[in-house]
C-alpha cells in the first residue's frame, strides 16, 4: 500500500485516501482531527457502509413487494392469502 502501486501496476484504488490520511496525521495536533480521512480510507478498503446500505435497500424492496402483494390480495377472500 505504501508504494501506491496497485494489482494492475497503476495507482491503487485506495492510495489517494491513504495519502490524505498520512498528510493529515503528519500535521494534525490531535488524532481526532483525521477521523474523517481515516473513515474514508477504511471504507475504501472494506466497503462496510456500502454493503450495509445495499442490505438496507434490499430489505426495503422486499418489504414494499410484500406490502404490494398483500394489498393486491386484500378483499379477495380467505384463499387469496394462500395464492389460490
Amino acid at each position: 500500500m505504501a508504494s501506491g502501486i496497485g494489482v494492475t501496476g497503476k495507482v491503487g484504488r485506495c492510495y489517494p485516501f491513504w495519502v490524505e490520511l498520512t498528510k493529515c496525521a503528519a500535521y494534525a495536533e490531535d488524532k481526532t482531527d483525521c477521523y474523517e480521512n481515516y473513515e474514508d480510507y477504511m471504507e475504501c478498503l472494506h466497503h462496510r457502509k456500502e454493503f450495509a446500505r445495499m442490505v438496507e435497500i434490499s430489505m426495503e424492496q422486499k418489504k414494499q413487494e410484500a406490502d404490494a402483494k398483500a394489498k393486491a390480495n386484500e378483499g379477495k377472500g380467505f384463499f387469496a392469502r394462500f395464492g389460490l
